[in-house]
């Protein structure tokens, strides 16, 4: 029997490894599903989804240097998608931004003042935006560099 990459057929389960399933195809062939193609869930154990002589529908998705690789879960249709229950969140469905409301402790300590906001800078040319670029990276360059040699003299005693 000639395999296409897509096609479904049924399979009989020949043996089980801990890593998936062989399974016995028409035509005399044998592939092999592995445990993350079984189901859509999470699979431990895969005794508790197969058991030896079962027949099960297989999809091909895979054909390398004689080797079949199979799958039972894309033969079966997708669990659908639960959403997450907000509603004991504390979110606000009303309003998109909403985040959860949490309670703030009260206390008597004077609220942190704020970083002073800069004064609006005047627009810099680009030869004063290249030399402040230079005089960082050569900050930061001379920076790692002690770093560095103080790693490699702390190895060399």
């Amino acid at each position: 029997m000639d395999l296409t990459v897509g096609a479904i057929i049924e399979g009989k389960v020949k043996s089980i490894t801990k890593f998936g399933a062989f399974i016995t195809l028409p035509g005399n062939q044998t592939g092999m599903v592995h445990i993350s193609e079984i189901t859509h869930a999470y699979v431990n154990d895969i005794h508790d989804h197969l058991t030896e002589g079962q027949d099960v529908k297989v999809m091909v998705i895979g054909l390398d240097n004689g080797k079949i690789n199979l799958s039972i879960r894309r033969t079966q249709p997708a669990p659908p998608r639960q959403q997450p229950d907000r509603s004991k969140q504390g979110f606000d469905r009303s309003r998109p931004d909403s985040r959860p409301s949490t309670p703030r402790p009260q206390d008597n300590r004077p609220p942190r003042p704020r970083p002073a906001q800069p004064a609006e800078k005047q627009p810099q040319s680009f030869d004063d935006m290249v030399k402040q670029f230079m005089a960082d990276s050569d900050s930061k360059i001379s920076g790692l560099k002690q770093y560095s040699d103080r790693r490699t003299k702390n190895r060399r005693r």
